[in-house]
């Protein structure tokens, strides 16, 4: 039996619509949207603009719902907790765009929804695409991988490394 773990994340995009996503800065260093666990006795809500704040030094105000996915499986064997995914549509309030969390998070650059960078988590995947379709309050069951998708080194998007400690957007060398 797995245990469950509860967490945030938000779909948050730019003028041109692309989705801003943290890279892991650890394992399979996955693409996914900013977010993190909820902690004891806080909201779903409050968690997503703490989590954030925390990786990216953005404010942002929750506008809805985007989905609740749950997500099961093991990842190349290793033995991961369950996790119940609240997934935000949130928009920037105000902030400076910074790597607020290097121990976590290695780069931070805005993709196109239809080329989103590998390897991408799984909820991901299944978020931003219910966020583009308009959908809100999607129940879904998110399995993961067996193997984490090999990065495309002729990826096109922007990233920015934490020394850089600015947002790129995509095709913007880093100065």
């Amino acid at each position: 039996m797995h245990s469950l773990t509860s967490a945030v994340a938000a779909v948050i995009t730019d003028s041109a619509g692309r989705v801003l996503l943290c890279q892991q800065s650890q394992g399979h260093r996955l693409w996914c949207l900013p977010g993190g666990k909820i902690r004891h006795a806080e909201s779903p809500m409050h968690a997503a603009v703490r989590d954030i704040r925390e990786e990216t030094g953005l404010e942002t105000s929750v506008i809805d719902l985007v989905g609740i996915y749950q997500l099961t499986g093991d990842t190349c064997g290793e033995n991961m907790p369950d996790a119940l995914v609240h997934v935000f549509r949130a928009q920037i309030d105000g902030g400076e765009p910074i790597i607020n969390s290097p121990g976590r998070i290695s780069r931070l650059s805005w993709h196109d929804a239809d080329s989103l960078p590998q390897p991408t988590t799984p909820t991901a995947r299944s978020a931003i695409a219910d966020a583009v379709a308009g959908r809100s309050g999607v129940l879904r069951e998110v399995h993961r991988d067996a193997e984490p998708e090999i990065p495309d080194a002729t990826d096109g998007d922007a990233p920015i490394p934490a020394a850089a400690g600015a947002l790129a957007t995509a095709g913007e060398p880093l100065s």
